[in-house]
């Protein structure tokens, strides 16, 4: 990862300003998840400035049952990690990625603000200095939540918004009646459903849902299993006609196991649990080479977090379509960041690596 960052560990620039604030922003409906209900996302936002006036900034979304680090132990690390760095060379800041791997929050809002400060430098977009020669272009699924009573018009709305791939929420319900909604939706032709057990179900209960759902137009499923292990998910993987995905377990029950090794035919990464944009790459291209397929999805983090998010799917440049169509959800989303019929656009001009925050800081 040095080699990546070699762009501001090589180029002598010192820290002429260094700064987090917190942030508070409210959804407007809940998002649940099998093991969580939100209302609102609490935060930190970073900013690195040079003393050529270069500034890079970083989000620090902590959500610790994704397998992030607490909030307050977010705030403790950026505290020590901050502690005397102006004046600093900003290579400093590089080699103190090292130590922040039990907070890969504030990891990944530090390395982000270091990219941002790489591509600044090079003048380019951030995924195009990670990736020069890819389009800017990312297909996004649509985010729907669970099959609750305001199902039906989320899932309306997402298909005349010109959506393919529409994103549900499982384990919410009882399982026979999640599956007897899932066979009742009337869905056009080319829809496809990505579905999240968020760690439900048992290995029965994940058998019996990938029986039912062998008919549907089904994308992907999602983390079946409340106690995975790799024997279970091999042969459930043998038994589903779609993609078995991992997310959770990639940060905890799995987080050192290569992905070769893994029985699955897709990972699931957010840049936020993994410690950054350069983990996250760096394990789907390995997945790659052992015909897994990697999407790239949000931890519901706000605009810097996201677009970072986005930078990361742009680079990986695999026409999946990738979980970061959530700006929606926020009561004041960033418009950029609100997909057109499924897509989101970064710009291939020369400039910022990532758009500042959307406020003063």
């Amino acid at each position: 990862m040095r080699t990546e960052l070699s762009t501001v560990t090589d180029s002598g620039l010192v820290l002429a300003q260094v700064r987090y604030q917190p942030y508070r922003e409210t959804f407007h409906s809940a998002w649940e998840s099998a093991q969580s209900r939100h209302k609102e996302r609490c935060g930190y936002l970073l900013k690195l400035e040079t003393t050529e006036g270069i500034c890079g900034y970083g989000e620090c979304a902590p959500l610790a049952e994704a397998g992030t680090e607490t909030l307050a132990e977010a705030a403790a690390a950026l505290q020590t990690v901050l502690k005397d760095s102006q004046g600093q060379a900003v290579a400093g800041m590089v080699e103190r990625l090292d130590g922040l791997v039990t907070t890969p929050a504030v990891r990944c809002a530090v390395e982000t603000a270091l990219l941002d400060i790489c591509a600044r430098i090079e003048a380019k977009p951030l995924y195009r200095w990670l990736a020069p020669g890819v389009s800017g272009c990312v297909a996004v699924n649509a985010a729907c939540g669970g099959l609750d009573e305001g199902f039906e018009l989320r899932l309306r709305q997402a298909l005349m918004q010109g959506y393919r791939v529409v994103k549900i929420k499982l384990g919410l319900y009882p399982l026979e009646e999640e599956l007897g909604r899932l066979k009742r939706l009337q869905l056009p032709d080319g829809i496809r459903l990505r579905l999240d057990a968020n760690r439900a179900w048992s290995a029965a209960q994940a058998a019996q849902a990938i029986q039912a759902c062998g008919a549907l137009p089904v994308d992907s499923l999602e983390e079946p299993l409340q106690s995975p292990d790799l024997a279970s998910l091999q042969a459930l993987q043998q038994q589903a006609l779609f993609p078995l995905a991992l997310d959770e377990s990639l940060v905890d029950m799995f987080a050192d196991m290569p992905p070769e090794a893994l029985p699955v035919k897709r990972l699931v990464m957010k840049p936020m649990t993994a410690g950054g944009i350069l983990p996250v790459l760096a394990r789907a291209r390995r997945a790659r080479q052992a015909g897994i397929d990697s999407v790239v999805t949000s931890t519901l983090e706000t605009s810097v977090g996201l677009w970072a998010a986005l930078h990361a799917a742009a680079a990986l440049d695999n026409q999946l379509t990738h979980g970061l169509g959530t700006a929606a959800w926020l009561d004041k989303p960033d418009p950029a960041l609100c997909p057109l019929r499924g897509m989101l656009q970064i710009s291939q001009q020369a400039g910022p690596g990532l758009p500042p925050p959307p406020e003063n800081f």
